[in-house]
């Protein structure tokens, strides 16, 4: 739940913002928390809202269940769906938990629902995982849908400037010099579903986020990057409060563009808080906003909403 805000939602369809019907179609992509407060942030002015999320995580719970049968990751699922979840929902609050001794200690329950709702829809990828993510939402009474960036099993390599490769997203994650990010298979189709969504979407949100492990990550499938360049919505890019250390330490503005720039990747706006990040001098689409909570450490979702709306209705 968003502090300081009361949102109350009635029952929505895959994708159906019920908060705001006058809005934008959002699509929001990346990955992790950063992308959670996107959602949180689309929440207060969108008329309909949709996920599009990293699945190439391989560390903690994610890590193990991935270990024991390859399959998208569920982490980041999990973590959007409880973003978009009705304020009262119990169920929410449980996909949060972790338990904490015995065999299960350090999973979390949404990544076991996750798992367990596709497997008994017949597989953990493909079309079952996204049927599993609706039903999943409809159970959180939430107030968008959350997609897969691909249905398949994924691991993400970073390539870096010295010629060095990384294998896996925490590997990448702890990468210095870190240049382009791509998928093993590279092949990996992406969800229709959320290709759909991006071509018809109003506004697509990118990031916050780690850059290289969240944010790129989300678009290293093929077909999603296409549908990316090929969209008329706006397309927005929202630069992270603060480096992430090694992967992007030391980035100003002009080098997140830079790295989008390397993977095929043109905002019509990069929206950046001047208080947390420089270095936006030479960047010709930047727009600055208050967006950071009063400790500096993260987005305000209700700040973010507001910048995100007004570039919206520029």
């Amino acid at each position: 739940m968003i502090a300081g805000s009361h949102l109350h939602l009635v029952e929505s369809g895959p994708g159906e913002c019920a908060g705001s019907r006058a809005g934008p179609r959002v699509v929001a992509i990346g990955g992790g928390h950063g992308l959670a407060a996107t959602l949180r942030a689309a929440r207060t002015y969108a008329s309909g809202i949709t996920a599009v999320v990293s699945v190439a995580d391989d560390g903690g719970s994610t890590g193990r269940l991935r270990a024991a049968i390859d399959r998208p990751a569920p982490g980041d699922l999990r973590t959007c769906l409880v973003a978009l979840a009705d304020d009262s929902s119990s169920l929410a609050v449980a996909m949060q938990h972790r338990f904490a001794e015995g065999e299960l200690e350090g999973h979390a329950f949404g990544n076991l629902l996750i798992v367990a709702m596709a497997e008994s829809l017949g597989d953990v990828a493909g079309p079952d995982l996204v049927a599993a993510l609706d039903e999943i939402g409809r159970l959180l009474n939430a107030a968008g849908r959350v997609l897969p960036s691909t249905t398949w099993p994924v691991e993400l390599h970073g390539a870096t400037t010295t010629g060095g490769v990384s294998e896996g997203q925490v590997a990448v994650g702890g990468s210095e010099h870190l240049s382009t990010v791509s998928l093993v298979p590279e092949d990996a189709p992406a969800c229709d579903e959320a290709v759909d969504a991006i071509l018809s979407a109003d506004q697509i949100v990118l990031g916050p986020g780690s850059l290289y492990t969240s944010v790129l990550a989300a678009t290293a499938v093929y077909a999603i990057r296409d549908a990316l360049a090929a969209a008329d919505g706006q397309f927005v890019y929202v630069c992270n409060l603060h480096p992430q250390v090694p992967e992007s330490e030391g980035y100003g503005v002009a080098d997140h563009v830079q790295a989008l720039q390397r993977h095929g990747l043109e905002p019509d706006v990069v929206l950046f808080d001047p208080d947390a990040i420089g270095g936006a001098e030479s960047v010709a689409t930047a727009v600055p906003g208050v967006l950071a909570e009063a400790s500096g450490l993260a987005h305000d979702p209700v700040l973010l909403g507001k910048a995100l709306e007004s570039i919206a209705n520029r």
